[in-house]
């Protein structure tokens, strides 16, 4: 029987989810987004539109009322009214799990409940307990937004008692939790997907790159050695026994100096680093995430060939209507996002660069990255 999708939140993860949709038309006959911005990516795709904000009561009943399943590319959403809203429609990843992860203490003390690996941390009440409690760590700490942090945003690294005021300042008025600094050698992450039977599976790990708190780069597979990758595999997978409902989830971790593996975060919903999967695997995140929440057998994860992610970001020095250079190349699968406003640092799109031949590895492919990049320019419209 096919169904009707609903997605809080339209923008670049909510178009892909719609394009994966219209690609399953034997299971879903139509596409309803909540997003606050008129004509949205995921609009512009050929999904049906609500203007509202992410946490607008009426509006999420609304939605709730329109479709037989609803999931989110957001976090931000109101859990809570999401509750209220299972009365009229199933909703996947449970609301009580993003509940747990949109609150990073939240988050942090479920996983450790659990005896997942993560960085020492405790909440913070008050500028007083942050200079009582920033002792149990010493220096450097990261000082967190619990709640509507990302990208970076909702970090402050503090290096010396001198920045402690300026540090909890920066944060005035949000509830916040001080996390060991972790000196690590490599981000990385598993995306991981559970559909409604409970069968789980996980993609291989992959290397991400940040500049300024961004990810810029994903590298298909992690330059790690097997035994790092089949711990990070481990985690992920044991995370998601724990976590309640169906979808796919992006797991970030740290990896150690001496190679260990810790959670950092976990965003509930299809992730940026694992934009690669739309060539380097038989099953796309996107795909995955709705086979998961449909309730179908999960698809392939093997990674078919090397692939490298490149976000692709506004410049510093131009804010506006814009056009792109074409630096089109063999094996280069370009995604623009459609929105068509350039501003600093805003995901506008990515590109995949895949090693289709098998012959040059990871090494190659960062090589001819270099290249590309050289060829990327931004023009006023």
């Amino acid at each position: 029987m096919m169904k009707v999708l609903g997605i809080i939140g339209g923008g670049q993860l909510g178009m892909m989810l719609t394009e994966a949709a219209k690609k399953m038309p034997e299971q879903i006959s139509d596409v309803i987004v909540l997003d606050p911005t008129p004509n949205c990516p995921a609009y512009k795709v050929g999904a049906k539109q609500i203007v509202a904000d992410y946490k607008d009561e009426k509006a999420i009943m609304e939605i709730a009322s329109k479709v037989d399943i609803l999931t989110y590319e957001i976090e931000s959403g109101n859990s809570d009214v999401l509750k209220k809203a299972e009365a009229k429609t199933v909703i996947n990843p449970s609301p009580e799990t993003l509940r747990i992860i949109q609150d990073k203490f939240l988050q942090k003390s479920f996983l450790r409940q659990n005896k997942i690996p993560v960085t020492d941390f405790v909440e913070i009440k008050s500028l007083d307990d942050l200079r009582e409690k920033i002792r149990l760590f010493g220096y450097p700490a990261l000082l967190k937004a619990r709640r509507d942090a990302y990208d970076g945003r909702g970090n402050y690294k503090i290096n010396s008692e001198a920045e402690l005021e300026k540090a909890y300042d920066t944060f005035a008025g949000k509830s916040l939790m001080l996390e060991k600094y972790v000196d690590f050698k490599m981000e990385v992450s598993v995306i991981a997907a559970r559909n409604t039977q409970g069968q789980i599976t996980t993609y291989p790990v992959v290397e991400n790159i940040h500049e300024r708190n961004i990810l810029r780069i994903t590298i298909a597979p992690a330059r790690v050695t097997s035994q790092v990758a089949s711990q990070a595999e481990k985690i992920a997978h044991s995370t998601m026994e724990f976590l309640h409902g169906a979808g796919v989830f992006g797991i970030e971790m740290f990896v150690t100096k001496d190679d260990q593996v810790i959670i950092n975060e976990i965003a509930p919903r299809v992730h940026n680093s694992g934009h690669h999967t739309l060539q380097s695997s038989k099953t796309s995140q996107f795909e995955q995430h709705l086979r998961a929440i449909l309730g179908m057998s999960l698809g392939d994860t093997d990674l078919i060939h090397p692939t490298i992610m490149y976000n692709i970001l506004g410049v510093d020095d131009f804010s506006g209507r814009y056009r792109i250079s074409d630096f089109a190349t063999k094996d280069l699968f370009l995604k623009m996002y459609g929105k068509e406003e350039s501003k600093p640092q805003r995901k506008l799109g990515h590109f995949n660069l895949v090693d289709s031949s098998d012959t040059l590895g990871v090494d190659g492919l960062m090589k001819a990255l270099e290249s590309i990049k050289k060829q990327i320019h931004f023009t006023p419209e």
